[in-house]
């Protein structure tokens, strides 16, 4: 990215990895040059972070994710189609959704935008604007690969949650931080603790 994104669109889906959306938010919540920002979560999700996180309901589930309140933070529903992010006058600057499903992966490569999280997508696809797709699955079948292959084309990065070992992570936290890290830095916004291979 030439510029540092002060307005993002984040959301999450029900694949495993509940503690990469947890990690993103409390990194985005913290880092000053981000002023902004939407977050949509689907009903699978809310599963996940229950049987994950031990995180219910999604009554003060930002609170809950981020460990305090936050006014940079506004939570959005998933139904909610007429949402601010929903339109392209929006001034979204980029869009992740950390961890991505294979099923949302599908709807947004094949323009399938009944629910806000494939509407936005599209919505910054049309509007040439980054989009980072954190997708969780493994293997991967044809129809997985086709749809990865539709949404590069149409100018998504897919970012797969392969975690890294060249920086010797001592635990599961660790992993999930240097992901978060790695998926920021891509966007601009590099963060001060984060592992950098010196060669």
């Amino acid at each position: 990215m030439l510029f540092t994104p002060e307005n993002l669109t984040v959301a999450t889906t029900g694949a495993s990895g509940s503690i990469l959306i947890k990690n993103f938010l409390q990194a985005v919540d913290r880092d000053r040059r981000v002023k902004t920002v939407n977050f949509i979560s689907t009903d699978s999700a809310l599963r996940v972070m229950a049987e994950e996180l031990n995180i219910e309901g999604r009554t003060d589930l930002l609170n809950k994710l981020i460990g305090a309140p936050t006014a940079k933070i506004t939570q959005q529903s998933n139904a909610d189609i007429g949402a601010n992010v929903a339109s392209g006058s929006y001034p979204a600057d980029a869009m992740v959704v950390i961890p991505c499903s294979v099923g949302t992966l599908g709807r947004i490569a094949n323009g399938t935008a009944s629910r806000l999280i494939e509407r936005a997508a599209d919505v910054t696809l049309k509007e040439r604007r980054p989009l980072v797709l954190c997708l969780r699955e493994s293997p991967f079948n044809k129809i997985h690969l086709r749809n990865m292959s539709l949404a590069a084309d149409a100018g998504a990065t897919i970012f797969p949650v392969i975690p890294t070992f060249y920086n010797h992570p001592s635990t599961v936290e660790d992993m999930a931080w240097e992901f978060v890290n790695r998926v920021l830095a891509h966007l601009g916004l590099v963060q001060e603790n984060a592992y950098q291979w010196k060669g």
